[in-house]
């Protein structure tokens, strides 16, 4: 169970580094920008990427309880904390910086890498891929939200 919380709080921690980045800006900056059709309300987004951070942290911990720490096992774990990574950095990107363009080509590299993470966890735990599929499917709703963003205020 202490890996699990130690997923959960990675996981959260990288929450935390993009509310940091977004809350200051959203009355300001976001808030004045003309908004791509479909936006969600501002109150959507925390309630979603809690839990899709939680659905990628227990993914994560399935895969690490499985064992195999040298093969397919690390691999996938390295893709996962990649991803995770890329998924940190895009909140300061277009947030804090104001930097859609940019913001777009790490979002889709974030939807490349946690497609490859997918594929890889499919391979060692099928429940543990299937609980990253949300995150994907939220992830390509935000690349178009991300380019619509650019879009309207380039």
């Amino acid at each position: 169970m202490w890996a699990l919380a130690g997923f959960l709080g990675l996981t959260l921690l990288v929450a935390a580094v993009a509310g940091l980045a977004t809350v200051p800006n959203i009355k300001t900056w976001y808030a004045v920008l003309p908004h791509p059709p479909f936006t969600p309300p501002n109150g959507v987004f925390g309630p979603v990427w809690t839990v899709l951070y939680i659905g990628m942290a227990i993914a994560a911990w399935r895969i690490w309880r499985c064992g195999d720490v040298l093969g397919d096992h690390q691999r996938a774990l390295n893709l996962w904390g990649w991803q995770l990574g890329v998924n940190a950095i895009w909140a300061p990107i277009f947030f804090a910086l104001h930097r859609p363009a940019l913001a777009i080509a790490v979002i889709l590299a974030l939807d490349v890498m946690v497609t490859l993470t997918i594929i890889a966890f499919r391979r060692i735990d099928r429940i543990a891929a299937i609980l990253m599929v949300p995150y994907l499917a939220w992830g390509c709703f935000a690349t178009y939200l991300t380019i619509g963003f650019w879009w309207l205020n380039r």
